[in-house]
C-alpha cells in the first residue's frame, strides 16, 4: 500500500527492499478508547514495502474474559490473538508467529493455572508473559496500563511469581521508564536462568521532570544500560520511542522523514547496540503506539538507517536472527 500516516505528506521509497523483518513487538485491539487496530490494519503496515514476515503480539489487556474464574481471564487474550493469528496464516502477507501475554506475577498461587490456560490457548504460539513496571514519583508521568506500584521487580511476592515463570523456561517482557533500569538489573541477577527482553529501550522519558533534560539524563540511562548489558540473560527492543511520553512531541508538529528520526534517536539505539551487542538486539515498530508520530513505513526506513554502519551479519540479527531465537520463532 501507498497510504501515507495522517501526519505525513507522501511515503518515503522503500530502503533495502530485500532485508528479512521480524517485527517483535506489536499490539492488537477492537475499537475501544481509538481505533481498532487489527489483522487488516496490520497487514496494510506490514505490507507498505518493508519485507515484513513475521510479527509478535504482545499483551495490550485486550480480548480478557468476561466470565470464568477470575485469575484466568487474562488467557482470553492469548486465544483472541491465536484465532487472529491462525488468520494470518494464508500466506498473503506477514504472520504473527508469537504471542506474549500477561499475567499478574503479584499474585504467584494463581499463576500455574493462568499460564496452562495461555499454554492451551496459545495453539502453540504462547511464548511468555510481560507485567509492566512503569511508574514514577512525577504525577505528570501516567503509570503503565498495568497500574504497578513503585519497585515492583524488587518486590519479594512478585519475585515469587517471577520464580514459577522461569522455571516453565518462558520468557519475560519488561516494561519501565529509564530511572528503573537498575530495578530490573537486579532482577536479572537474582535469576540468571530468566530470559529477559527489555522493552522500548529501556523507556527514555521526555515530559514532565524529564522534559528538555535528554541531554543531562543520556549519561545516566547509557550507564544503566551498561549495567544491565553484564547480564547475559537480558535482550533489548530497539525501538518503541516515537510515544508521547518519550518527549519528542511528533504526535503535534507532525512525523519527520526518516533521515530525522534517525538523526533524532540514532544515539540511543545505537549505545545500546554497542552495549548489548546485536545478538541481543532487536528492531522493533510497537505499533500501532508510535503510528501517532510517523508511519510504519517511515519508521523502518530510520531503522535501517541507523543500522546501516553495522554489517550485514549484525543487522540480520538485528532486524529478524535475534527475535526468531528469543521468541522461538522457525520459518
Amino acid at each position: 500500500m501507498d497510504k501515507p500516516s495522517a501526519t505525513e505528506a507522501a511515503p518515503e521509497a522503500i530502503l533495502d527492499p530485500d532485508r528479512r523483518i521480524l517485527d517483535p513487538h506489536h499490539h492488537l485491539w477492537s475499537a475501544g478508547a481509538g481505533p481498532a487496530y487489527l489483522l487488516e490494519d496490520l497487514r496494510g503496515d506490514t505490507g507498505d514495502g518493508h519485507r515484513v514476515e513475521a510479527t509478535v503480539f504482545v499483551e495490550c489487556m485486550t480480548g480478557y474474559l468476561t466470565e470464568g474464574p477470575e485469575a484466568l481471564r487474562r488467557s482470553g487474550e492469548t486465544a483472541y490473538v491465536a484465532r487472529i493469528a491462525r488468520a494470518s496464516q494464508d500466506g498473503k502477507g506477514a504472520r504473527i508467529a508469537a504471542i506474549v501475554g500477561s499475567a499478574d506475577l503479584l499474585a504467584p498461587d494463581d499463576l500455574d493455572a493462568l499460564l496452562d490456560a495461555h499454554v492451551e490457548a496459545g495453539e502453540g504460539l504462547f511464548r511468555g508473559i510481560r507485567h509492566a513496571a512503569a511508574w514514577d514519583a512525577s504525577d505528570a508521568i501516567r503509570p503503565s496500563h498495568h497500574h504497578p506500584p513503585p519497585h515492583l521487580y524488587l518486590d519479594a511476592t512478585f519475585r515469587r511469581g517471577f520464580a514459577k515463570l522461569v522455571a516453565r523456561g518462558l520468557t519475560f517482557d519488561a516494561w519501565l521508564f529509564h530511572p528503573q533500569i537498575p530495578e530490573l538489573t537486579d532482577l536479572a541477577r537474582a535469576f540468571p536462568g530468566a530470559r529477559i527482553i527489555l522493552d522500548h529501550l529501556g523507556g527514555p522519558l521526555g515530559i514532565g521532570p524529564y522534559a528538555g533534560k535528554r541531554d543531562e539524563y543520556f549519561p545516566r540511562w547509557r550507564a544503566d544500560m551498561a549495567g544491565l548489558a553484564t547480564c547475559p540473560n537480558v535482550a533489548v527492543k530497539l525501538g518503541g520511542m516515537a510515544m508521547p511520553i518519550n518527549g519528542w512531541d511528533w504526535h503535534k508538529t507532525g512525523a519527520p522523514d526518516s533521515a530525522a528520526f534517525a538523526a533524532a534517536q540514532g544515539d540511543w539505539y545505537r549505545a545500546a547496540i554497542d552495549l548489548f551487542g546485536p545478538d541481543r538486539c532487536m528492531f522493533e515498530s510497537n505499533f500501532p503506539v508510535d503510528r501517532a508520530s510517523l508511519s510504519y513505513r517511515t519508521l523502518w526506513n530510520g531503522l535501517k538507517r541507523i543500522a546501516a554502519p553495522y554489517s550485514e551479519a549484525e543487522k540480520d540479527q538485528m532486524f529478524s536472527g535475534t527475535a526468531a531465537r528469543v521468541y522461538g520463532i522457525r520459518d
